[in-house]
């Protein structure tokens, strides 16, 4: 809320007087802001990165925590609390893209910046009014979270090389808590013993985060690549020719999930509940497994309408007039979107829960900022992508990645994603098959019960 009011001051700064300058031949133009003006909306920036990296991961486990494991009902409503946590996120994004992208246009981006900062002031105090009815767990005399995990990858690493200084016997017995121990001894080693499990635990999620990776590189094009595509068609709708935001474009997404996860909850969920005998349906990874497939299909449909993107600008005579509107509907990239949000309400979902639901109790928030952290990498791994390739292909006379659309090739980076997906989508299954979940026979006693 700090970070965004800050933003929103940042822009009354710039948009002030002294953002205009005159040229050495007296003409008024827009100019820089000044290094403070800069560095105070920087600043800002980061803060609000800052608070959304405490915020986001806590705030979910957070809400999964207010259900009861030990209760089957409440179990079940769990795997359904993830649906309809993502459903609210996607509903207010869907309004925050249709909305701000119009106030930012057309009135200015004080107002588009102080809008969600009293949004967010609204949250707050809705948030803070359930305060005494929120469920709590104590966790007296533990050590905080980070500190925790540094410290179990620690155990587990030296684990042998302190078991290699122990005869046999006196090392079983210690395990065992034989009566020669006395308790203080007793409680290190079985502290120690759960420290090394904890990371275990967290190892062996490993190769589902990083099959999970390239998942995050396709999903990143659709807020890049996808709305630079969109600034070149005819994006007029309406009998009086309403002029689509490019960005808005990707509120297509955001409806999809709003559309699909009540059908998903609600009737897909129930029907394959009746013949998987699971309380969610299908398993998490095979949830993650099928959204996968959904953004492969999405980048294939991205590479197609890309090529005819291409072919229309040459027909038209427009490849040299990249700021010239194709004759080309901003309907034609619609399915791409569609399939993207598809693709969502069964990776992000699975994703959220999986991490939840898989790392040890203690761990919860570090598992869903494992699950944030394959979209940061993911964003970094594209970005260092597609650097690499505009060299490359550059030095061989013409980048895919032209700042002339109609002069590049986007389509071959959709291309090289699907067939780069295809494979992960193998490693992944792979992976899959042979993990074991961690709560399995819970799970089969729920649904026994």
């Amino acid at each position: 809320m700090q970070g965004l009011g800050m933003l929103a001051f940042s822009t009354m700064l710039s948009s002030g007087s002294g953002h205009q300058c005159t040229t050495a031949r007296g003409q008024t133009q827009t100019c820089a802001p000044s290094t403070l003006k800069a560095t105070f909306f920087y600043v800002s920036l980061y803060i609000v990165a800052v608070a959304q990296g405490g915020h986001k991961p806590c705030v979910q486990a957070f809400g999964a925590d207010q259900f009861d494991q030990s209760d089957p009902k409440e179990t079940v409503s769990r795997s359904s609390f993830f649906n309809w946590w993502y459903f609210g996120m996607c509903a207010g994004t869907a309004v925050t893209l249709v909305l701000l992208s119009y106030v930012q246009d057309n009135i200015g981006w004080g107002l588009g910046f102080g809008i969600p900062c009293a949004v967010m002031a609204a949250a707050l105090a809705v948030f803070l009014l359930g305060t005494r009815t929120y469920r709590y767990y104590v966790t007296a005399g533990e050590r905080g979270l980070f500190a925790r995990a540094a410290e179990a990858f620690a155990e587990w690493r030296s684990r042998r090389k302190t078991l290699q200084h122990r005869d046999r016997p006196a090392a079983e017995g210690a395990l065992g808590f034989s009566a020669g121990v006395d308790e203080e001894e007793q409680a290190a080693v079985s502290n120690s013993a759960g420290l090394v499990k904890e990371a275990k635990a967290i190892i062996r999620l490993f190769p589902i985060w990083a099959t999970c990776l390239l998942y995050a590189v396709a999903f990143s094009q659709s807020s890049t690549f996808f709305t630079k595509q969109a600034a070149t068609l005819d994006r007029r709708i309406g009998r009086h020719g309403l002029q689509v935001p490019p960005a808005a474009l990707q509120s297509f997404i955001s409806i999809t999930i709003v559309v699909f996860i009540p059908i998903y909850d609600r009737v897909l969920v129930p029907v394959s509940r009746r013949y998987s005998g699971k309380p969610s349906g299908i398993t998490m990874l095979q949830r993650i497994g099928t959204g996968m497939l959904l953004s492969l299909l999405s980048m294939v449909i991205a590479a197609l309408v890309e090529k005819h993107r291409l072919g229309v600008a040459r027909d038209a005579g427009l490849v040299d007039k990249p700021k010239v509107p194709l004759p080309m509907s901003l309907w034609w990239m619609v399915p791409q979107y569609v399939l993207f949000g598809a693709a969502d309400v069964f990776t992000m979902v699975g994703l959220q829960e999986f991490f939840y639901d898989q790392v040890p109790d203690k761990l919860r928030s570090l598992g869903l900022a494992l699950y944030l952290s394959i979209f940061g990498v993911g964003s970094f791994i594209s970005s260092a992508l597609v650097s690499v390739i505009d060299r490359v292909t550059t030095a061989r006379g013409g980048s895919w990645f032209n700042n002339n659309l109609n002069r590049g090739h986007v389509d071959y980076f959709y291309w090289l994603l699907a067939a780069l997906s295809a494979v992960e989508l193998l490693a992944y299954v792979f992976f899959a098959v042979t993990y074991k979940y961690k709560n399995k026979r819970a799970v089969h006693a729920t649904v026994e019960s």
